[in-house]
């Protein structure tokens, strides 16, 4: 296990608020929350938010909630206190302008007033000439105030970065080790967009820089950008973070994570029963292993044990169907009074006022289904019948080969049974499985027939919680209320 290291440790989490936080985002955030803990640091929320073409109404607000619910608490952040503030990027403006200032006056930035339209074609006559498409340098020599001159008449101006024309550059991983780039191959990239807003590259830098990031831990998709952010951080005179990139998460096809391999939106994954828990034991393990074969974790585990050496640099593959097992488990470790607490907040969402949110009744109730379920949302099926009766279609009142009228005789005999056994005191799930066994072997019936004929009348369905126990819970008069009932349909 990793020592803690010695540098004040602060990271980021910076989604940009372009539609709900994905798996693979919260992920991310999850890895440097656990790497900010374990070391004493500091985890801190900034919103990217230059791209207003692509920013949805609400992603803030969702990302904020999917963090709450994940119980990813961040230290600094929009919300939160924090000495390096304002943490959206669209409100530190002044902060990108002064570092364009600086690499224009220093020769290391420089205008371009080509056109949108302009870009594309010399992109279009590079593939024609079987070259690989890219910015040819078109503004690099121009002197600035030729450039002054296209702004005044309203041409789109941007801002690009003067990438030396070769050699290489090089940083380490904490991870993968030494990476090495040739910057032969890395056109002049835009730093300032012409409404004004920095691109990812410039803000990136100049926020992580202000804010005093000490490690940048994101997907493997950005180590092409790292280069870039290097030299911005060279020709910027700033001392750059440690870096780690992340293995990227597939489906199971080994292509990239999306919808139709199961995966949601972790605000679809509040909605839909998961328990928060679970949730992150799931995407911890998703590119990264605590080495001790454990599987099932809580959040102390993965602080304690959260380290670099542990994070694979192969793509992890999402898995719903363990994901789901997790759930499962996370349940059934889960205390009887926080799952009853669960189960009333979700009764109370139903439109159905005749559910009695009674705890003492829930309190038998929930263990009969506790070892069965895999989510939350699977509750309410299985114990619905206790509060609200359906009927059974008559379709389902049988037992075995016999007839209808066979079928009530059956019922009536159980129903003076049962009234007969109302008389004793203290009736258990004892009491009732044995006078239901007794009555199935005088009656030389097939176990599976007879307890399903019951479990149908007084449960309504085909499946559900143990019959005897169910019955208990249930009460004598209210099973046999069910099971006229069902003579009645017969």
């Amino acid at each position: 296990m990793n020592k803690k290291i010695s540098q004040e440790v602060r990271v980021r989490f910076a989604p940009s608020p372009t539609g709900d936080p994905h798996l693979g985002a919260m992920r991310t955030a999850l890895f440097n929350w656990a790497f900010a803990r374990k070391n004493g640091g500091k985890f801190i929320l900034r919103i990217e938010d230059t791209d207003k073409k692509r920013q949805i109404e609400g992603s803030i607000e969702n990302i904020i909630e999917g963090l709450n619910w994940l119980g990813l608490n961040y230290d600094e952040g929009p919300d939160a206190r924090g000495d390096y503030g304002p943490y959206i990027q669209s409100q530190r403006k002044k902060h990108y302008v002064d570092a364009v200032n600086k690499l224009l006056d220093d020769g290391n930035a420089y205008m371009c007033d080509l056109s949108p339209e302009e870009l594309e074609k010399m992109k279009e006559d590079q593939k024609l000439q079987g070259k690989p498409p890219g910015y040819n340098g078109y503004s690099r020599n121009r002197s600035r105030e030729d450039l002054e001159e296209s702004k005044k008449k309203g041409l789109p101006i941007v801002v690009r970065l003067k990438v030396p024309l070769s050699g290489n550059i090089e940083f380490n991983d904490l991870r993968r080790g030494s990476m090495k780039f040739d910057l032969s191959k890395i056109d002049d990239f835009v730093i300032l967009k012409a409404d004004g807003l920095p691109t990812y590259h410039l803000a990136n830098v100049v926020d992580d820089s202000s804010m005093l990031i000490s490690h940048v831990l994101r997907g493997e998709e950005w180590i092409s950008s790292t280069p870039k952010h290097l030299l911005l951080y060279k020709f910027l005179g700033l001392e750059p973070p440690s870096f780690v990139h992340l293995p990227l998460i597939f489906g199971k096809d080994k292509t990239k994570l999306s919808k139709r391999h199961g995966a949601s939106s972790i605000i679809e994954y509040k909605k839909s029963g998961l328990l928060p828990e679970a949730l992150v034991n799931y995407i911890a393990l998703l590119g990264w292993s605590p080495r001790n074969d454990k599987e099932v974790l809580s959040y102390k585990d993965i602080i304690d044990n959260f380290d670099f050496q542990g994070l694979s640099v192969s793509p992890s593959i999402f898995d719903p169907e363990k994901l789901s097992w997790l759930n499962g488990v996370h349940i059934r470790s889960m205390d009887n009074e926080t799952l009853i607490k669960l189960t009333q907040n979700k009764l109370f969402e139903e439109p159905d006022d005749t559910y009695k949110l009674d705890s003492n009744k829930l309190s038998k109730i929930i263990p009969l289904v506790k070892e069965r379920i895999k989510s939350i949302d699977e509750i309410l099926p299985s114990i619905r019948f206790f509060f609200i009766y359906t009927k059974p279609k008559r379709s389902i009142i049988k037992c075995g080969s016999l007839s209808s009228e066979e079928i009530k005789e059956i019922l009536n005999k159980l129903v003076t049974d049962l009234t007969v056994l109302l008389k004793k005191n203290n009736i258990t799930h004892s009491d009732i499985e044995k006078l239901l066994r007794d009555n199935c072997e005088n009656l030389g019936l097939k176990l599976r027939d007879y307890l399903g004929l019951i479990r149908n009348c007084i449960t309504g369905a085909e499946v559900s919680p143990p019959l005897f126990e169910s019955i208990e819970v249930l009460g004598i008069e209210e099973s046999v209320s069910r099971i006229q009932d069902c003579i009645n349909i017969l």
